[in-house]
């Protein structure tokens, strides 16, 4: 089932008209950027070229997402906007309030029983506003977002920096905070400065153990943690028509922590591969019908410097592997080269955890790729050396990766924990044994940002952001330093042996599957529903409206 297929009808329908428009008034060829920004004018058709970086431009986006934590006051406010129900489609995930710290059943219990009266209220008010709730361990936002509701060519925000992760399906997605959400959803128009456009030109294709994760992480090298605030990065050549839509959303996803605006890519196959694969094959019959729309012109990408205020080309079959960190996840490091940096830096090399998961990188494609370097050191008798944790992204994720016995390799290495598909150490939400007392050790995983104390809460802990194929080889080896690519490991039989490259799977050969994906629909007229808030809440209050004032 397609959500909310008449409104990606009606955004299709308009394009050709709104482009024209807006080629006319800006005079020259359009990035794709350009495209979305300018077909999503709160006015309708442009009659005027906006200044980057300068104008400060009312638009009109297709839909809103919210999380748990911050959708409580969020809604709290839409309740006093008068209104029956949201102006556009709107969802909550509740994926913010669950900890990890045994495993998925016991964790996501534990989260409901102490977080209950947020997800009845929420659960309530999104029935009565015509909101989805999407239910603990249904999992994370962006990655429900991206099987669900991401739609080339569309424009969204969400109350979540990681709402770019729909750039991997050609959406600007955009988080804000919640005051935004609710001018959207009351049927406001939302404010933004227009942004200025980065291009990043990407050539050859990925090999070997690098993934897309690399990527974005060779980026951040480039642009810092700052440079691209303002911007939207956007991805072209022949290198980004290779990705997986999958691989293009982790790209996406951490270019909040280079500050941009958002990041997107052109429509393509991978995009219509994706689409098909979860549902949604009246979405690329529509999209396919103004294709020529849902990129940037060609004119654009030929002379990329003419257009775009700033140009990166990276060349796909020279990028390696890298490890970003410690404490910032713009300070790069080609994994060939941190025996040197981490002896130089005196950073701990014994990693007692590796973590999988996150926003980032928790799809099935990042499954099947970590899965396969597990499941050769488990053919090769290789003992992990470090605690191996996988937040699944979804429950349908999960579900699939079940059945395709994925999670089996996993709990084949000795002391994996699978967790709930929920963000969990990512966002600090992990109650990790020993953090209290803030001994210095070093931690892999594959989330999007590693500041201190961000996962485990511990100031000494180096955290260090890569990708989910080289954190199941740094658990199994249970050195930071470990290189792949030239590096041996022991075996249980005393053999020197080296781990084979990672391989994986865009998709799911016998496709998506899910018993309950956690989903709940609004009612179809919520006017007799009373939204759950108990008079003694701690951590819920209904708001009064301020009084009448006549101006």
């Amino acid at each position: 089932m397609t959500f909310d297929i008449d409104m990606i009808r009606k955004v299709y329908n308009r394009y050709p008209e709104r482009v024209a428009a807006a080629r006319e008034a800006v005079g020259k060829p359009l990035t794709l950027a350009e495209k979305i920004l300018y077909t999503h004018l709160w006015e309708g058709n442009a009659t005027e070229a906006f200044g980057r970086g300068a104008s400060y431009v009312d638009f009109a986006p297709d839909r809103v997402a919210m999380q748990d934590a911050t959708a409580q006051m969020a809604l709290l406010q839409f309740m006093q906007a008068g209104k029956s129900k949201v102006a556009v489609p709107s969802t909550a995930h509740a994926d913010h309030l669950i900890q990890a710290r045994i495993g998925a059943d016991k964790d996501l219990q534990d989260g409901i029983n102490k977080n209950n009266e947020v997800f009845n209220f929420l659960s309530s008010v999104c029935n009565k506003y015509g909101i989805g709730f999407w239910k603990p361990g249904a999992g994370i936002i962006h990655q429900v977002v991206l099987e669900n509701y991401a739609f080339p060519g569309g424009m969204m925000i969400g109350t979540d920096s990681h709402t770019v992760n729909a750039g991997g399906l050609g959406m600007v997605a955009i988080g804000v905070g919640g005051a935004d959400a609710v001018d959207v959803m009351a049927g406001m128009a939302w404010e933004l400065k227009f942004p200025k456009l980065i291009g990043v030109k990407l050539t050859g294709r990925l090999n070997g153990w690098t993934s897309a994760k690399d990527v974005i992480l060779k980026v951040a090298g480039i642009l810092t943690v700052k440079g691209g605030t303002g911007a939207i990065v956007e991805y072209f050549g022949e290198g980004a028509e290779s990705l997986s839509a999958t691989g293009k959303g982790t790209i996406c996803n951490m270019g909040a922590e280079i500050g941009a605006t958002t990041s997107t890519f052109g429509y393509d196959d991978s995009m219509r591969r994706y689409l098909a694969a979860t549902g949604r094959q009246d979405v690329v019959d529509a999209a396919d019908a103004v294709a020529e729309h849902l990129t940037g012109d060609a004119e654009v990408y030929a002379n990329p410097e003419q257009y775009f205020d700033q140009v990166i080309e990276i060349n796909l079959d020279e990028l390696t592997p890298h490890l970003n960190g410690p404490f910032t996840p713009d300070l790069a490091t080609p994994v060939a080269e941190m025996k040197e940096k981490a002896a130089a830096n005196d950073w701990p090399t014994d990693i007692e955890w590796a973590l999988i998961g996150s926003c980032t990188n928790s799809s099935y494609e990042d499954l099947t790729r970590a899965a396969s370097i597990v499941a050769d050191a488990v053919e090769k008798g290789i003992a992990p050396k470090a605690i191996l944790g996988i937040n699944p992204g979804s429950e349908q994720v999960r579900y699939t990766a079940e059945r395709d016995g994925l999670m089996d390799t996993f709990n084949k290495l000795e002391g994996t924990r699978i967790f709930t598909n929920a963000c969990g150490p990512c966002i600090g939400q992990w109650a990790r044994e020993g953090a209290e007392k803030q001994e210095k050790n070093s931690i892999v995983h594959s989330f999007n940002r590693n500041f201190a104390k961000r996962a485990d809460g511990n100031p000494n802990t180096h955290a260090f952001v890569t990708s989910p194929e080289m954190v199941a080889a740094i658990a199994i080896s249970g050195k930071l330093d470990f290189n792949p690519i030239t590096d041996t490991l022991i075996n249980t039989n005393g053999e020197e042996v080296k781990l084979a490259e990672p391989t994986g799977h865009e998709l799911p050969s016998a496709g998506f599957a899910v018993e309950d994906n956690g989903y709940q629909a609004p009612a179809a007229d919520g006017s007799g529903i009373n939204v759950a808030v108990a008079p003694d809440s701690q951590r819920l209050q209904l708001l009064a409206p301020f009084a009448p004032w006549d101006g």
